[in-house]
Formats: structure tokens, C-alpha cells, sequence
């Protein structure tokens, strides 16, 4: 662990807690895609079965329980308790699009030739692209509220923070994971044009639009 991981894991808990908490203290879900919501949940599950065969640390063990559960929680508190604050006819991305190539990816880019490494590969490749969703409901309403702001750009701050992790990595103990670096440079790049306008208008105290 090196304080670029750990910062970049901070930032990830961070992000879910920005989410639950406007969840929670507004009682909606207004202008939170659900189906991003599905995919992360999809994410930890396939890339946490470790946890079933394979102890690495109480940090590690509780930080991949945390993750599972608040994904889970998040999709009850959509799907049920605040419902009809979400509208469907807004988080309308095709998510065929985003699941099909990633389980060809993984069947093709693996380390090794099992489950739970071909499951590790599809959770890589998922995660870089889970975001479109959320990305396509802000290109289709223009506008967000602050707190959603705040929560995609901890997300995308976690992303960031593990390229130089992985910069250290290779200095530091000469390990090289292509699979993880390309996923997370598409993911960081995905979040580009959102940070743009972040950092331009919702930081400077002004409303997240993004151009006409």
C-alpha cells in the first residue's frame, strides 16, 4: 500500500458516501443513473469473490465487504424506498453496449485461464465504461445538482490517483499491469469534459451546466 492507493481508496469511499448522503438527506435519486449503479454493483461482485478463498489484509477484506455492500444499498435505495424519484426515461444508455465487448475483452485479456481471473479482467474493463450512463443523463438534462457533482468528481479523482500509483508501482517494485493501466486511462478520460466544467463553474460557486 502506498499513499497514492490509499488516497485513490479514499477518494472511492468518499464518492459513495457523497452518494448515500444525498440519497439519504434529500430522499432522492433524482439525477443518479441507475443503471451505472447496476454496473458498479456488478463490478465488486465479479472482481470481490475473492473473498471466499483468499484473506490479504483486515483492510482489504473490509474495504471489498464495504464496497459490495453500499453498491447493493444504493440500488435498494433506488429500486424500492425512493422510486419514484427515479425516472428511467432518462437513464435510457443501452448497457448491451457496455457488457458485451467487456466479456470479450475478458476472455481474451486474462493473466490466467480462470474463473475468478477472467471475472478480475471483466470488472477491470466494466468499470472503465460504467460511468457512460451517468455521463449520457447529464448530456441529456444539461444540468446536475452540486452534491451529484461533487460525487462523480471523487469518482473520478479515485480513477486518477491510480495512475501514479501505478507509475509508483513500476519504480518501486517493477510491477506492470497493462490490463489495469489502459482500463483506467479510458476511465480517466471519460471524466475529461465533466471535469472541465467542475472545475470552471461548480468550484468558482456556480450551477453544473454543460454547454448549449
Amino acid at each position: 500500500m502506498n499513499l497514492f492507493r490509499l488516497l485513490g481508496d479514499l477518494s472511492h469511499l468518499a464518492s459513495i458516501l457523497i452518494l448515500l448522503h444525498k440519497i439519504q438527506t434529500s430522499r432522492s435519486c433524482r439525477g443518479i443513473s441507475f443503471k451505472t449503479q447496476a454496473l458498479y454493483v456488478a463490478v465488486f461482485v465479479s472482481r470481490y469473490l475473492d473473498l471466499f478463498f483468499r484473506y490479504i489484509s483486515l483492510y482489504n477484506t473490509v474495504m471489498k465487504i464495504f464496497f459490495i455492500g453500499s453498491s447493493c444499498y444504493i440500488l435498494y435505495l433506488m429500486k424500492y424506498r425512493y422510486r419514484p424519484t427515479n425516472d428511467p426515461s432518462i437513464d435510457t444508455f443501452r448497457l448491451e453496449y457496455l457488457i458485451g465487448p467487456c466479456v470479450i475483452l475478458a476472455l481474451i485479456f486474462h493473466y490466467q485461464w480462470q474463473i475468478s481471473e477472467v471475472l478480475w479482467s471483466f470488472s477491470i474493463f466494466l468499470e472503465s465504461v460504467a460511468i457512460l450512463p451517468q455521463l449520457f443523463m447529464l448530456q441529456r438534462t444539461g444540468e446536475a445538482e452540486t452534491i451529484t457533482t461533487h460525487y462523480l468528481a471523487a469518482l473520478g479523482v479515485y480513477r486518477a490517483l491510480y495512475i501514479p500509483n501505478w507509475i509508483y508501482r513500476y519504480f518501486s517494485e517493477g510491477v506492470v499491469d497493462p490490463i489495469a493501466i489502459i482500463a483506467g486511462i479510458v476511465q480517466t478520460g471519460l471524466y475529461l469534459d465533466f471535469f472541465y466544467v467542475y472545475f470552471t463553474k461548480v468550484l468558482q460557486g456556480q450551477k453544473f451546466e454543460l454547454p448549449a
